[in-house]
Formats: structure tokens, C-alpha cells, sequence
């Protein structure tokens, strides 16, 4: 078989990009050989972490990935591959052959397995035949489904670092950022990383319901707990059983409720509306909110006790304006989404230019809006016409969103540091001495402001 690789989707673009993930060197330097001499573009990794490195770095339609490997195994390659774009081509390889492990592998999502020592054709054969089926886009790459984390600035992909980490884990989650950047996405990734995947995952919004509701909406209740309730209730607690719970705008839950819910998370049982037996429940939380819970608590809008309880893991997810490199992946990412296959429109320098200079105020969720608007028009290319008077003219180049008439202390003292820290590689008594504090002050704020604390930022 000579160059097949440019066959898959007959397409006439170019072949996809293969991630090949051994920690064995000749075996790595055996199989790129052949890969790159059968026309397929490809990168290699000697580990787990170095693979979902390169792979959120360029993303890749196959991965080919040993399972036993130091550090890591490829059942964790294929995961974190799959939670950045779910239809990612996966192949494990494996010297330890069996019909349970193989049954195992295809239950987790393995696309194929195959037992070492595999000829090359066998291998290329198995990712024909896969790539015919989940090849999706007209560049020769897996384009990012719905719901994948898109970007690679260094802010995003600390956050995403940082999510993964905690993701095997049990801990509960606090994750605090801005609205529009996507904090169900990221809870969404965490689950689908977690043992609980397989699991239910259920989101509340706190900020939908009266108070009256929301506590049947979290908890449910019996038959014949109030007048009207002519059947038992199941609560979103219960429905997330065994699986994730996300409780999103947590800041906008009413005071009187929190007790309640401050014993469910720390007891780990529910009680029912009208029912007299508790029933326990299994279940991770993930709280999020556009808020700074540590100042409500401070101003006696949200318990003290709660925030604790609910702050075991902080996560922070970073504003657009503090991405700008990812901002021309997205609105291409966007088109795609929302565009016919056969008719992708195009962005005009000019109106790209526009969207850097831009503060986004609603972050990904405003960039997202204004590309279903080109796609619904009809607009190609894609130019300043699409554009209402006055409508992107919030910044200048150079110019920070946070520093605007009107904007909070607290969003100006976040922003500060959030670049004060970014300039300082993360150095935070460096940080401090920039900023003419103390060094517990800027312990403080990263926690206060929900930055990625202590593991993700030096010493000195």
C-alpha cells in the first residue's frame, strides 16, 4: 500500500495527523519511520503527560498509544484526548495481549487493540478503517465537537492543568470566573476525566428557580408533603447518585437555604419534603459562580461554613480579554460549528483586528453569538459591515477591559495581579514586591479571587 494515508475521506487535502505514544524508543522510532513513509504526518510522545500535551498544543485525529508506560497509561492518554474532542481516532497497543484487557479497552472507548508486536500494515489498516468513519472535517483534522475546551493560551491551559489533576479525585470543586467562559464546560470535562463517567452528571442553576422550588428541585419530596404534591419527587441530589452534581451560580442560593444544603454535602444525605427518613447519596459537587463567594461571606450574603465546605479544590477559568491568542481559533472554531460543511465563510483581516481589540464583556458566549450572526446573514467574508454602530468599539489595542470608567475595584485588583503573576512566571514573591505588598496578601487574593493557588504559582 503505497501513500494510503491520502485516501482516507478522498478528500484531496492532506492526511491526518497521527500522535504515536510509546515509551519504548526503538519501537517509537520503528513505527514513525513507517508512518512518515507512508505519507502520514505524525508526532511522537515517550509518555502519558507529553502526549495530552502536544495533543491540546496541535490536536491530533488519531492517537496511537501504548497502554503499560511509566507514569501514566494510555487508558489516561485516550481519556484526556477524548474530553479535549470527543471524536478522537484512539488505537491502544499492548505485549500483554488478552481477551479481558481487549474487552476492557473497547468498553472504555479504545476505536481498536492491537497486541504487540503489530506490523505496520495491520496498524494503518485499523486506522483506515477508523478514520473513515469519524473523519468530520475537510482540513484532514477532527474539528473539536460541542462542549470541547478550545484554546491554547497559557492562562487556559493552566486552568485546564490544574482541572485534570483533581479530576481522579473525589474532592469537591469551586470554580470561580467569570459569566461566558465556560465553567460547565470545564465541570463537564472533570466529570467525563472522573471514575464517575459512566455515571449521571446533572447540572442545577441556582439562579432559575425561587427559593420555594429550588429546595424541591435539589431535594425532592414525598407524596403528600404539601397541598398539590399528589406524587413523591426525586431531587437533582438523588438523580445525581453515584454520579457529579453541578450547582451552578451557587452566589445566588438563598441564605435560608444553605443550611440544608451545608449538611447535605458534609453528611452526604438528603432530607426530603415531607419524608422522615434521611437517604444517603454518593455524589461529587462542583459549585460554580461569576461571584467572589470570600467577599459575600464578608458581607454576610453567603455562610461562612459553606464556602469552606464547597472551596476544597479552587479552580478559575481566565476572561477572553485575557486569552486574545485563542480568540481567532474560536471564531473559526464557531463558524464551523454553525456554517455548511461545504460553504466555511471567511474572516477579513479587518474584522479579526476588531475582535482583538474588543474587551468581550461576555466573554466566549458574546465571540459565539457574533459568529451564528455571520453564519444566519449569510455574511462571507466576513467583514465590519456584520457589526451594529459602536458595536466592538471597546478597546483599543493595548487597552484592558478591567480599566474602564465604571469597572469594580475588585475586577481592576483581580486583573492586576492575574498580569503582575502571568509577568512573573507565577513567581508570587516576586509578584508581591512589584505590587508593594506582602507576600500573605497575595496568598490572600489568589484565594480570594479564585486564582489557581499554591501548586500552580512558586515560591520564590
Amino acid at each position: 500500500m503505497e501513500r494510503t494515508a491520502m485516501s482516507v475521506g478522498d478528500r484531496g487535502s492532506a492526511p491526518p495527523r497521527v500522535l504515536l505514544v510509546d515509551d519504548d524508543a526503538s519501537m517509537r522510532a520503528g513505527l514513525e519511520t513507517s508512518f512518515l513513509r507512508h505519507g502520514w504526518p505524525v508526532e511522537t510522545a515517550s509518555g502519558a503527560e507529553e502526549a495530552v500535551f502536544k495533543f491540546r498544543r496541535r490536536r491530533h485525529a488519531l492517537v496511537v498509544t501504548d497502554i503499560r508506560m511509566p507514569g501514566g497509561d494510555g487508558f489516561a492518554v485516550m481519556r484526556q484526548v477524548r474530553a479535549c474532542v470527543p471524536r478522537t481516532a484512539v488505537i491502544l497497543l499492548t505485549a500483554f495481549g488478552s481477551i479481558p484487557d481487549a474487552v476492557a479497552a473497547m468498553k472504555d472507548g479504545a476505536c481498536d487493540y492491537l497486541v504487540k508486536p503489530v506490523a505496520f500494515e495491520q496498524l494503518e489498516s485499523a486506522a483506515q478503517r477508523i478514520l473513515a468513519k469519524n473523519f468530520s472535517s475537510s482540513e484532514g483534522d477532527v474539528w473539536p465537537d460541542e462542549g470541547a475546551i478550545i484554546g491554547r493560551s497559557p492562562a487556559l491551559q493552566r486552568a485546564v492543568r490544574r482541572a485534570q489533576q483533581v479530576a481522579a479525585s473525589d474532592a469537591d470543586i469551586l470554580i470561580q470566573a467569570e459569566s461566558g467562559t465556560g465553567k460547565e464546560l470545564l465541570a463537564r470535562m472533570i466529570h467525563g476525566l472522573s471514575q464517575r463517567r459512566e455515571r449521571p452528571f446533572v447540572a442545577v442553576n441556582c439562579a432559575a428557580f425561587p427559593e420555594s422550588l429550588l429546595e424541591s428541585e435539589l431535594f425532592g419530596y414525598a407524596k403528600g408533603a404539601f397541598t398539590g404534591a399528589s406524587v413523591s419527587k426525586t431531587g437533582k441530589f438523588e438523580l445525581a447518585d453515584r454520579g457529579t452534581i453541578l450547582l451552578d451560580e451557587i452566589g445566588e442560593m438563598p441564605l435560608s437555604l444553605q443550611p440544608k444544603l451545608l449538611r447535605a454535602l458534609q453528611e452526604r444525605e438528603i432530607d426530603r419534603l415531607g419524608d422522615a427518613r434521611p437517604a444517603k447519596i454518593d455524589i461529587r459537587v462542583i459549585a460554580t459562580t461569576n461571584r467572589s463567594l470570600a467577599q459575600m461571606v464578608k458581607a454576610g450574603e453567603f455562610r461562612a461554613d459553606l464556602y469552606y465546605r464547597l472551596n476544597v479544590v479552587p479552580l478559575s477559568l481566565p476572561a477572553l480579554r485575557e486569552r486574545r491568542e485563542d480568540i481567532a481559533e474560536l471564531a473559526t472554531y464557531f463558524l464551523r460549528r454553525y456554517a455548511s460543511p461545504a460553504r466555511v465563510p471567511v474572516l477579513t483581516e479587518d474584522f479579526m483586528a476588531r475582535l482583538q481589540y474588543h474587551s468581550w464583556p461576555g466573554n466566549v458566549r458574546e465571540l459565539c453569538n457574533l459568529m451564528r450572526r455571520a453564519v444566519a446573514l449569510g455574511a462571507d467574508p466576513v467583514g465590519l459591515e456584520l457589526l451594529e454602530p459602536a458595536e466592538l468599539d471597546g478597546g483599543t489595542p493595548g487597552r484592558d477591559a478591567a480599566l474602564r470608567p465604571g469597572a469594580s475595584l475588585e475586577s481592576v485588583e483581580r486583573r492586576l495581579l492575574t498580569m503582575t503573576l502571568d509577568a512573573t512566571g507565577g513567581n508570587r514573591s516576586r509578584a508581591a514586591e512589584m505590587l508593594g505588598v506582602s507576600l500573605r496578601t497575595v496568598r490572600n487574593r489568589i484565594r480570594d479571587y479564585g486564582l489557581p493557588p499554591r501548586s500552580s504559582y512558586v515560591h520564590d
